[in-house]
């Protein structure tokens, strides 16, 4: 760089022709460092271009011989994206101040704390934490689970940026992450700060319709020291309110257990009436004598045992622990003292909690508290945001040091920010949403044009799916196969960078939440949400049976449709929206056919990022037929954490019989979950029992009536034994007398060869054999009135399928109804005399 009277600076870039001239108040000196000859640097480089080999062939293979096709996909496919992020890494400015460098070498710098913050988003106790540990270190880590206000958090973050007249790049790898901050900022009307760039298109858009800077001077704020004094009884009261969710949580908790507890006595007959006030115990020295009479069992009570009563309980008088009975009944009387004092000693905390906040006028200072932030942000930016500056499309580059002042947020995608912003610029800040799904390559991209870094995410939740190129890293974080960006900075920097959990937690019914927060999170999320009642949780466990058939299961969506049938399908108190999610695209795309239109059907990959009133998991997979792998897939903790996380008021698991019992794993624990919590009346087993059930080793007991009475002289196939037998009951019903059946007849018996429709492949497919399972005739003239077939899970096969439909159009060309019974079906007897019945009216139609 050389600077010409104090005023212009002509940057030169290393190994090119090219320069610039640029205002010098522009320019910041940074020292250069030679990460990009080490060895992390040359492995990430290696990992582009081994990926850009993989994308080439890929693109070769499935464009083979369609050279139009080719080049339609070398301009928008996987080889051209790789081959962009290739390109900007020789662009990434080699600086000793970039995060690049600290992740390189693992060396993350502090910072000085940031005075005087503000927040105009909103705050909580956690993010309140959050926001002072990204400015008091060089790179920060956010962890955010499922509701917790992780947006709310950014924004407050961008906004202490901005106020110390510093420029911010909002990323992710996922669209929706960034336009949530946008939509967040439109709503206040803050959208003018931002430059929307990222893609080619994204960018010509922006540059298209420029946002105006308002005119009009917003109201005057509150000095800063009135908010810095109000953000400081917000801070105390803040951890107040925590403390009082906290402690909802814990009565909950003890009510349901008391009414457990109460039921079992009831049941058992153990009450016990045994006055304990005189012992004038504490919780816990109720729970220790409870541990210490039953480590006695039915010892007789010496020296020693009446030492320890009278040192560890005050107990002097112990004639009554001789009785055997007495001690029994003094333990039941004790457990049931411990919830009644435990509940009574929570509530008066609760209240004392909620009468500090009350004193305090806790909602009212937050409210003051964030309106003030908010006028202080505003009238801030209306003093230091240019007005009628224009730029285009072609020339923003090169004015990028006025272009920053006028949008000081940029947004952009994380494989698209350095062609967003002028080579050579180090932006103060940058912050990358959802970098739990980012993969580490391109996820370092706006690492090389940042000098701070604020990493967002959640390790809990789904992880991207990494290209596998087997290039073996310098070190293990930094393994783009196995690690995504977020768990990477974990294990690059361990304990030298913050990690700061987002605790409370805003969107679920807490009853929902709960499982998450057991079972995923330690229990360190503070449930914010309030249960009033409401039935948040319902079980659907199909009936025995191997209902899964090529990742998909009819019976979970025919159970789930019999349970909203017998509850009549209740609408939800608030949010009524209703989303259904698997694992599998073929069991999606099945609900599509079978379930409601007002369910939102996709998988839970799919469905992350999203929420709905009502979640319904189904995990489709069955005792028999899962593998491990699959189980895995299905039970995997981040996969169950999505699927539950995505439900608002209502939650409803679909699931087999004892599918996933056999371990200690996440669905049997949330099995175990509901169980225990939801209301009976939402534990459904076995709501849909099938005939085809009997096809199976195990089965419902139900059956076994219709199990004695099958014969084996129907068909050596049992599938056709139960169709036998259920026709058997139907026509014997009145109105049916006239009609009868027989089993495997010849198709050419039915159709005639002469018939021109037909196909030489279809004469051939009658000649050969083809036979029908069940030809349906009248008996007064043997008339043929339709035919019905029985499909297993070979019928799913190419060449049974190919069969299938030649036997079809055969019959639909000779003027013969069909009817396939697939062996996953349920309601077979009523399926088969709803067809008996439109046949009969079809004839008399004709």
């Amino acid at each position: 760089m050389t600077v010409y009277g104090d005023k212009y600076a002509v940057i030169h870039y290393s190994g090119k022709q090219k320069y610039r001239v640029v205002n010098v108040d522009d320019c910041v000196a940074s020292p250069e460092t030679r990460i990009k000859d080490g060895a992390v640097f040359r492995y990430f480089s290696k990992v582009v271009k081994a990926r850009q080999v993989q994308a080439e062939a890929k693109e070769r293979e499935s464009d083979k011989g369609q050279k139009q096709g080719q080049e339609q996909k070398q301009e928008l496919g996987p080889t051209t994206i790789v081959g962009s992020i290739a390109e900007q890494m020789k662009s990434v400015l080699p600086s000793r101040e970039t995060v690049l460098h600290a992740y390189c070498t693992g060396e993350n710098e502090a910072r000085k704390p940031a005075k005087e913050l503000i927040y105009p988003f909103g705050l909580n106790e956690s993010q309140i934490m959050a926001v002072e540990r990204a400015f008091s270190s060089q790179i920060s880590l956010i962890e955010g689970p499922p509701g917790t206000g992780k947006t709310q958090t950014i924004l407050n973050i961008i906004a202490n940026i901005l106020l110390r007249g510093e420029t911010v790049a909002i990323l992710s790898n996922n669209n929706a992450a960034v336009e949530n901050v946008y939509e967040k900022l439109d709503k206040v009307g803050l959208g003018y700060l931002v430059a929307r760039l990222g893609n080619a298109t994204k960018r010509k858009a922006f540059f298209e319709d420029l946002p105006d800077t308002p005119s009009a001077e917003p109201l005057p704020p509150p000095p800063m020291e009135k908010i810095q004094g109000i953000l400081e009884t917000v801070k105390a009261d803040l951890h107040a309110q925590n403390e009082a969710a906290r402690l909802q949580v814990e009565l909950d908790e003890l009510t349901i257990e008391r009414r457990y507890f109460l039921k079992w006595q009831g049941e058992s007959g153990s009450e016990a009436s045994v006055p304990l006030k005189k012992y004038r115990l504490s919780s816990q020295k109720a729970l220790d004598l409870v541990a210490y009479l039953s480590h006695l069992g039915t010892r007789r009570i010496g020296l020693r045992e009446r030492f320890h009563f009278l040192i560890h309980f005050r107990i002097l008088r112990v004639k009554p622990f001789y009785d055997l009975e007495w001690r029994k009944a003094l333990i039941y009387a004790l457990q049931l003292y411990y919830y009644d004092n435990e509940l009574a000693a929570k509530k008066a905390d609760l209240k004392t909690a909620q009468t500090r906040l009350t004193r305090n006028r806790f909602a009212g200072l937050q409210a003051e508290l964030v309106a003030g932030s908010m006028a202080w942000f505003k009238h801030h930016l209306h003093e230091v945001i240019p007005q009628g500056t224009q730029f285009t499309l072609k020339t923003y580059h090169k004015k990028f040091g006025e272009f920053l002042r006028r949008f000081p947020i940029v947004g952009s995608s994380t494989h698209s920010i350095i062609k967003s912003i002028e080579e050579g610029t180090l932006l103060d800040y940058v912050i990358i949403d959802e970098a739990s799904q980012q993969d580490i390559v391109p996820g370092i991209l706006p690492l090389g044009c940042a000098r701070n870094l604020i990493v967002v995410g959640d390790r809990k939740q789904l992880p991207h799916i990494p290209a596998n190129v087997n290039v073996p890293p310098p070190a293990e974080f930094y393994d783009c196969d196995r690690y995504s960006l977020l768990d990477s900075f974990v294990g690059v920097f361990g304990d030298t960078v913050p990690i700061t959990l987002l605790k409370e937690h805003y969107r679920c019914h807490p009853r929902i939440i709960q499982f998450c927060n057991q079972q995923f999170y330690d229990n360190q999320l503070v449930p914010m949400t309030e249960d009033k009642g409401e039935e948040a949780l319902k079980l659907v466990v199909t009936a025995k049976g191997n209902h899964t058939r090529w990742n998909k299961n009819q019976r979970e969506l025919d159970s789930l449709l019999e349970t909203l049938r017998m509850e009549g399908d209740g609408a939800l108190a608030e949010d009524g929206s209703r989303g259904f999610i698997a694992p599998y695209n073929a069991q999606v795309r099945l609900s599509r056919e079978r379930l409601p239109a007002e369910y939102v059907k996709d998988t839970v990959h799919k469905f992350q990022g999203r929420e709905c009133g009502e979640i319904v998991f189904s995990t489709v997979l069955d005792k028999k037929k899962s593998s491990q792998r699959s189980l895995g897939f299905v039970d995997d903790p981040h996969l169950v954490n999505v699927a539950v996380s995505r439900a608002k008021n209502r939650f409803t698991l679909v699931t087999g019989d004892d599918v996933f019992a056999a371990g200690n794993g996440h669905i049997s624990a949330l099995v175990r979950y509901i169980e225990y919590y939801a209301d009976k009346k939402h534990v459904h087993r076995a709501p849909v029992v099938s005939a085809f059930d009997l096809l199976y080793q195990e089965y419902d007991q139900s059956l076994e009536r219709l199990n004695a009475r099958l014969r084996s002289r129907d068909s050596r196939y049992k599938s056709e034994q139960i169709v036998a037998r259920l026709l058997r009951d139907v026509l014997s019903g009145t109105g049916y007398q006239g009609i009868t059946f027989h089993c495997q007849i010849a198709l050419i018996q039915l159709a005639s060869l002469a018939n021109e429709g037909l196909t030489a492949r279809e004469r051939e497919f009658m000649r050969n054999g083809a036979s029908c399972d069940f030809v349906l005739y009248y008996k007064v003239g043997k008339a043929p009135l339709a035919v019905i077939e029985v499909d297993g899970g070979s019928h799913e096969a190419a060449l049974q399928a190919e069969r299938d439909n030649l036997k079809d159009s055969i019959l639909v060309k000779s003027g013969i109804p069909m009817l396939r019974l697939q062996s996953v079906e349920s309601h077979v007897e009523e399926t088969i005399e709803a067809f008996i019945v439109a046949c009969m009216k079809r004839q008399e139609a004709a």
